[in-house]
């Protein structure tokens, strides 16, 4: 029997919150995470929501507290997403945790033997994503990500970076 931790590494601890700028400032002086690197607009090259086209404008903040990503989603405009459903429910907390693989076939496989439901994927930057519901409640959305050579390389910088951080400038924008 699958279970989808076969799947791949946890590599990310994801949030989508009612006030963006306060948890960025919880993980920046409370839990001592960053610096955090922000990216903003369409950000995927492809993606569906649900079977639909749908690519949502992002704020997307990502950092890291050790070797655990954090990632901070705002959704900037209506278009329906996983991430406007979750707002649309009042979800609090965690949203999603990312795994990483390198066999999006398998990874699908799995997560469809297990119940889950695919309901938001997509590409940018030669990586590929998609995001399960596996209907276990609030935080057991699971991201499943294959990274591609530049995906890999933009987040060994952020991760570095992390290492070295002094603290200061918490907040960069790429």
């Amino acid at each position: 029997m699958s279970v989808i931790r076969e799947i791949g590494e946890i590599m990310q601890l994801g949030y989508v919150p009612a006030d963006f700028d306060a948890t960025l400032e919880f993980w920046i002086k409370t839990m001592g995470a960053g610096p955090f690197y922000v990216m903003q607009g369409r950000l995927a090259e492809t993606s569906s929501h649900r079977g639909k086209d749908s690519n949502p404008d992002l704020t997307i903040a990502l950092g890291y507290w050790d070797d655990m990503q954090i990632e901070i989603v705002r959704q900037n405009d209506d278009t329906p997403s996983l991430y406007r459903e979750w707002r649309e429910a009042d979800g609090q907390g965690l949203h999603h945790i990312c795994v990483l693989t390198d066999d999006m076939d398998r990874a699908r496989t799995i997560m469809t033997a297990a119940g889950a439901e695919i309901i938001f994927e997509g590409s940018a930057i030669g990586a590929a994503w998609f995001y399960a519901d596996t209907g276990g409640g609030p935080g057991t959305m699971v991201e499943v990500s294959r990274q591609s050579q530049q995906s890999a390389a933009l987040m060994a910088m952020i991760r570095d970076a992390s290492r070295a951080w002094d603290g200061s400038d918490p907040i960069r924008f790429l």
